[in-house]
């Protein structure tokens, strides 16, 4: 029987992946640990939790890859503590990569427990729309009043600063992507390759290249023929679609 192969195995290892043998063939049913995937990368939520409990003022840290939004898989930071949250983001930053980074950190008062006293990871509750904590806010103003405004809706955050950086805010490629499309939709077909969007990772800097570029690129209106692309153009279209590719692994990789 099928069931009497898996007997025959000469050797077994441990990955950590729980399954389920049904039918002749075995059903993923989750992990052991608490590793995850995300974007191609393997973390260890255990890993992040450490270094979060090692910080003044975290008494107790959950870490969980959510994935609230379909396609759109995140860090979320679970606190117990008086910590504030840029002080811990920028520890963090310092020590881990950027993709170990939380997007998101959610202080409670205490952590929903199972019957056997231990956190109940699924009770936990999504994060809201609270904005990132930043020592020096700023209000943006014209075009980086409009760009933070898609910025928030993409982040899922409430507030975006004029200083704020969109990865530090939990963006990463495949939103980088969004951004880019939703920026030359609502701005009126501004003058913006995706590649930009990591040059200028700062709003105010984005904001500020979005205005010069547009200053630039002014024509006549009664001009019949468009002229041809420029060198310089062609190289920015490859640029994206490159941009484009690798933020579609990066998605499938996910």
């Amino acid at each position: 029987s099928a069931a009497s192969d898996v007997y025959k195995c000469q050797r077994m290892y441990r990955t950590g992946d729980l399954v389920r043998w049904q039918g002749g063939k075995l059903d993923f049913l989750g992990r052991a640990d608490h590793q995850v995937k995300l974007r191609g990368y393997r973390i260890e939520l255990g890993e992040i939790e450490t270094l979060l409990e090692a910080q003044p003022g975290v008494m107790q840290a959950v870490v969980l890859a959510r994935e609230d939004t379909p396609g759109d898989l995140r860090l979320v930071a679970y606190l117990r503590g008086t910590a504030a949250e840029s002080t811990l983001r920028r520890e963090l930053a310092a020590a881990l990569p950027a993709h170990m980074v939380p997007a998101h950190f959610v202080t409670l008062d205490s952590f929903p427990l199972t019957p056997n006293r231990k956190v109940d990871r699924k009770a936990l509750p999504a994060p809201g729309q609270s904005a990132i904590a930043t020592e020096h806010y700023v209000a943006p103003r014209g075009v980086a009043e409009s760009v933070a405004q898609i910025w928030a809706r993409l982040l899922g955050v409430a507030k975006v600063g004029a200083r704020d950086n969109f990865f530090s805010l939990g963006g990463h490629s495949l939103l980088a992507v969004q951004a880019h499309r939703n920026i030359k939709a609502e701005l009126g077909d501004v003058k913006l390759s995706i590649t930009d969007i990591f040059r200028f990772p700062v709003l105010e800097a984005l904001a500020a290249h979005i205005e010069k570029s547009a200053k630039g690129s002014s024509y006549r209106a009664s001009d019949s023929v468009l002229p041809a692309a420029p060198a310089n153009d062609r190289a920015e279209a490859r640029g994206d679609a490159m941009a484009r590719r690798r933020a579609m692994r990066a998605g499938r990789g996910g």
